[in-house]
């Protein structure tokens, strides 16, 4: 293949014989994003099940914006490739966690030490912990915690997946607090892959008091919705970290923090009117 452009690099496609060029343009003035290890504007990944020949054949193209991947519910325990999808995530920079789901049965049927010694040999570098399931006392959640974060990181879920579950920002900010304590290093804010609970009504609009009470702590909002995203950068600006981001989705959620689609446009063009409103 010829050499590259200036100001293109390449990337690996699934053919080992194949590269692509990637091109980095830099003529437009953008907000500025952090760069890995990212401690703010992480974007969190939910892994719905795709397999390793499809991610093979794109994780290139999303890598750099990709921080955590998250393989859902408890799709890792029944993918027979699951070691290999976490070690090509590991080379590609980014953390490959698993769901919270998934411990949640684990510790009600009595297996959590199994469940940890699992993901470790699998090659987990991070596990979420939650208690949106079953009923898991918040003293129980943190014990996991603590036994967890000597392996791995952890990501600790907040909110319950019962749509008619009470929200209360003080219980939300005391788990937070005490998830911290125990040695989480991100907490989630729940909104499921549906995106209309937790931090959000049924009719998936963001309940904003709830999130302003939030911001002080190192949280990643689940925000499976464009509508969702937009409001977030637009609120919050473009580091805000956001989760549960469909993989099909990663560019285009580089795009809005950058302000490069209409609904978050007025980031690169001051003074531009709004041209959606919040969801």
């Amino acid at each position: 293949m010829s050499r590259p452009m200036p100001g293109t690099e390449p990337v690996e496609g699934i053919d080992s014989g194949w590269v692509a060029e990637k091109i980095t343009p830099s003529f437009l003035s953008l907000p500025t994003r952090t760069s890995k290890p990212r401690a703010t504007g992480v974007t969190h990944v939910l892994d719905k099940g795709v397999n390793i020949t499809e991610l093979s054949a794109g994780i290139g193209f999303i890598a750099g914006y990709t921080d955590i991947w998250k393989l859902g519910w408890g799709t890792a325990y029944v993918d027979p490739g699951v070691a290999e999808k976490v070690a090509l995530l590991a080379a590609h920079d980014i953390v490959a966690c698993s769901g919270g789901t998934l411990l949640e049965i684990a510790w009600a049927q009595g297996k959590a030490n199994e469940f940890l010694a699992w993901a470790a040999d699998v090659g987990f570098a991070a596990v979420e912990v939650s208690n949106g399931v079953v009923d898991m006392p918040i003293a129980e959640k943190r014990r996991l915690i603590e036994r967890g974060a000597n392996r791995f990181m952890i990501l600790a879920e907040v909110g319950s997946k019962d749509p008619q579950a009470p929200v209360s920002p003080a219980q939300w900010r005391r788990e937070m607090r005490s998830d911290i304590a125990a040695g989480a290093r991100w907490v989630i804010a729940e909104g499921r892959e549906s995106g209309t609970v937790g931090i959000y009504s049924g009719d998936g609009s963001v309940r904003e008091s709830l999130v302003q009470a939030l911001v002080e702590f190192p949280v990643i909002f689940e925000a499976p919705r464009k509508d969702q995203q937009a409001w977030f950068i637009r609120a919050l600006g473009s580091n805000v970290s956001l989760g549960n981001v469909a993989i099909d989705d990663v560019l285009s959620v580089e795009a809005l923090r950058l302000g490069l689609r209409a609904d978050t446009a007025t980031l690169t063009v001051p003074g531009l009117a709004k041209t959606a409103s919040a969801p």
